[in-house]
């Protein structure tokens, strides 16, 4: 039974692979999670709410910041995990993949992270951290992904925005931005080529991206950082 003092986390794309771990890894913290997707099912875990809903739809993010002060009555820390790529030539993106990267990626971010920051200021020691993509920052040839660098970049450029604004007000503002890593959203044949996109010549995986969003929660000296968890991919080739 959760209570006053007990902490709670909101994780985005929950539903699978890194933001199904984050939930798990989070309940092991001690937390309690709200876990929000457009497919997630209901928990039996009484201390685990689950709201399915449409990041990209503004009212999901009110939703499920809403059931969580309704449930357990604060926010301590929010990860915002749903995302999408899509690698494609420039030229080949259509409108509509256009409208889907905005929607999930970055009006999903804006509207529940603009929700929740008044929870999480009220205890002093709040936390928001983003998944991105190390392609935001260092661009592959191989790997044309324009709007990805739009939208996850632009998470990015906000982690940094708003820990500067929040630093005096106990609120720590992080992205943790990953290489390729074995997920359902990646087909097992193409491994091996992602692989060599990493200087160490492998895939990274679930439980690599999961340490490091647990680490930025354990590191209150910590704010404004993205966290490169790439094989190497953001040092060169």
């Amino acid at each position: 039974m959760s209570t006053q003092e007990q902490k709670v986390a909101i994780i985005t794309g929950a539903s699978q692979g890194i933001g199904a771990s984050l939930v798990t890894a989070y309940r092991g913290l001690g937390y309690a999670v709200v876990a929000t997707s457009r497919s997630i099912t209901r928990s039996e875990d009484p201390e685990i709410l689950t709201v399915a809903g449409d990041i990209a739809d503004p009212e999901t993010g009110v939703r499920v910041v809403d059931a969580a002060i309704e449930r357990f009555g604060r926010v301590d820390t929010l990860i915002n995990n749903a995302g999408i790529f899509i690698a494609k030539p420039f030229t080949d993106y259509t409108d509509e993949d256009f409208a889907t990267y905005l929607g999930i990626n970055l009006t999903g971010f804006f509207h529940i992270t603009r929700r929740a920051v008044p929870h999480l200021l009220a205890h002093g020691d709040g936390h928001v951290v983003s998944i991105t993509t190390t392609l935001a920052e260092y661009a592959d040839s191989n790997v044309p992904s324009v709007l990805a660098a739009l939208t996850k970049g632009g998470l990015q450029s906000a982690t940094k925005s708003l820990a500067i604004e929040y630093a005096t007000r106990g609120l720590r503002v992080n992205s943790v931005s990953p290489g390729v890593i074995r997920t359902p959203m990646h087909a097992p044949e193409t491994y091996e080529a992602m692989a060599a996109l990493h200087p160490v010549g492998r895939l990274g995986e679930i439980s690599d991206i999961v340490d490091a969003v647990l680490y930025l929660e354990r590191a209150p000296f910590v704010t404004g950082e993205i966290l490169h968890v790439d094989g190497g991919q953001s040092a060169g080739h």
